[in-house]
């Protein structure tokens, strides 16, 4: 009962703890640049959630750098300037698409390379476990079965006299 009436009032409360959360108001001149902040925004990684965008973002973080790129949007700088700037200040990491260099090949290459490794070690271990031979039988051991099946043959006829 006590868990129902927790999930309820959790239930209720969500939404509005999801209110609460910091979201800024920025004013701009043009809905041109606007549109330019909110792409910025969606382009570029919060360093802290590490995958989610700025926009998307609700670290204390994330509302420093979209105060930033507005700022630098309404001093009129371009997108390049903009993405620039933030990247030689806190490096490729702060793009969701950096560039392919060789820094950042582990990054677009790594998860290939994973596949592909765990692709050739399921291969090997499954043709390995094809190639081991099963051990064969020698005549002592022959002789072994055919002894304990007459045995479990002569208790099963024992128990049916």
């Amino acid at each position: 009962m006590k868990l129902r009436t927790l999930l309820a009032l959790w239930l209720l409360l969500a939404p509005v703890s999801y209110c609460l959360a910091a979201t800024d108001v920025f004013n701009f001149d043009s809905p041109e640049q606007e549109q330019r902040y909110m792409q910025l925004a969606e382009e570029l990684r919060c360093l802290v959630c590490q995958n989610q965008s700025l926009a998307g973002s609700n670290a204390e973080l994330a509302g420093d750098l979209r105060r930033e790129v507005y700022e630098m949007v309404q001093a009129g700088k371009s997108n390049e300037e903009i993405v620039s700037f933030l990247v030689a200040r806190y490096g490729d990491f702060v793009l969701y698409r950096p560039p392919v260099r060789t820094n950042t090949a582990l990054l677009w290459f790594g998860p290939f390379i994973a596949v592909i490794i765990a692709a050739l070690l399921l291969f090997r271990f499954i043709r390995r476990r094809k190639t081991t031979a099963d051990p064969e039988f020698t005549d002592a051991d022959r002789a072994k079965v055919a002894e304990a099946l007459t045995q479990v043959e002569q208790q099963q006829r024992d128990k049916a006299q």
